[in-house]
């Protein structure tokens, strides 16, 4: 088998997520409406007929230094295929060839890998269940302490078991408005987890994840406040350049502490955090190396007696959720959701979400070939660009 082209597919859309620019970076919430979007998904094809997908995809990275690498390869090599693209996206990231895009092409390779064998990835990476226990994740900025606890109420009603608070990332609750990612409002984000708390009892597992927002100084006091509130976790407080001041929180905080969530590396940085003893619980993602990157984090965490919790949602960490022990990783995080956004209701190109759940909060994952995502071709062949 050899791959003979890669290409991004460009299509228009339609988004429930109207999230629009600030001046500090983040996103500000603007409705729920309907509004005009794109999308694009990257296709590797065999000269057997086969292909595999993946959502997303830069144009000049795949079909440039992405397919002129790949063209000729047996796409079943992933992991000599991984390792030409990281050492090309961390030597020479010309073109939009970064580690997010290595993320897309491997994701595909996947795909592309169980299509052809029949099976779900998965159980290409060996399974473990067949259900994944999901927290709800909340978008964040959302209000008060009583927005975040009917918000609360209303997730534990639906099944979920467990919930992660995003409180104020980049907002001055006090305006309210956008603000910069410092200073951070530890004591406001405090009154929210502690009314979430009250409101959902003791039995509901919690975590909280301000993105970056504190200090030091900030983030032992907020781990100890939340100590007392018998939260899980404390994910990502401080900027995860300053991995010496996550070494200090990890140390003197009961609290377990996941990261990094965002910082480059793929695998490689998130060895260095286990060895440096940088925090209880490691985090990565897709876009950090797909699912090769992350089987390999996930697999070191195995080895040491660490937990991996999986960032973010999607098909490919269903997968990699599904072939992990639960000792090793818990929870598939489900959202970002808000009140007034349905999250069940799936975009157009697309004809189910990509992590159904049940009544008892559990994520199903999809026994298709490959990653199982359910593309709506007709839609996107009647809406490329």
């Amino acid at each position: 088998m050899k791959i003979t082209d890669v290409e991004v597919i460009h299509f228009r859309t339609v988004s429930r997520r109207r999230v629009g620019a600030t001046r500090w970076g983040y996103g500000e919430w603007l409705g729920a409406e309907e509004s005009e979007g794109t999308g694009a998904i990257t296709r590797i094809s065999t000269d057997e007929g086969i292909c595999g997908h993946m959502l997303g995809g830069n144009k000049a990275a795949m079909e440039g230094p992405v397919k002129h690498m790949l063209v000729g390869d047996n796409p079943l090599h992933r992991e000599k295929l991984w390792h030409w693209m990281d050492q090309m996206s961390t030597f020479s990231p010309r073109d939009g060839l970064t580690e997010q895009q290595l993320g897309v092409v491997d994701c595909a390779l996947w795909d592309l890998a169980g299509q052809k064998a029949g099976l779900p990835v998965y159980q290409l990476l060996g399974g473990t269940r067949e259900t994944v226990e999901a927290y709800a994740s909340t978008f964040p900025n959302l209000g008060g302490p009583e927005v975040y606890a009917e918000l609360a109420r209303d997730c534990v009603a639906r099944g979920y078991k467990a919930f992660k608070v995003h409180a104020n990332i980049c907002w001055d609750p006090h305006i309210p408005g956008p603000a910069p990612q410092l200073p951070g409002f530890p004591q406001e984000d405090i009154e929210i987890c502690r009314a979430v708390r009250e409101t959902v009892g003791d039995d509901i597992v919690l975590m909280l994840d301000p993105f970056g927002v504190y200090t030091l100084e900030e983030s032992l006091w907020v781990a100890r406040e939340l100590e007392k509130l018998n939260y899980y976790w404390l994910e990502h407080p401080m900027v995860e350049t300053r991995v010496e001041a996550y070494r200090r929180l990890t140390r003197e905080t009961q609290i377990a502490i996941c990261s990094p969530e965002h910082v480059k590396g793929g695998p490689f940085t998130r060895a260095e955090w286990l060895l440096q003893g940088a925090c209880d619980m490691l985090r990565i993602d897709v876009n950090y190396g797909g699912i090769t990157g992350c089987w390999k984090v996930i697999n070191l965490c195995q080895l040491y007696g660490l937990q991996c919790e999986i960032h973010g949602v999607g098909a490919p960490h269903v997968h990699l959720a599904a072939a992990t022990p639960e000792a090793t990783c818990r929870y598939y995080e489900r959202g970002l959701l808000r009140a007034e956004l349905d999250y069940e209701l799936p975009p157009p190109h697309l004809h189910a979400i990509e992590d159904p759940i049940d009544a008892e909060g559990r994520i199903h994952v999809s026994q298709d070939p490959g990653l199982g995502i359910a593309y709506n071709w007709d839609y996107i062949d009647d809406n490329r660009i």
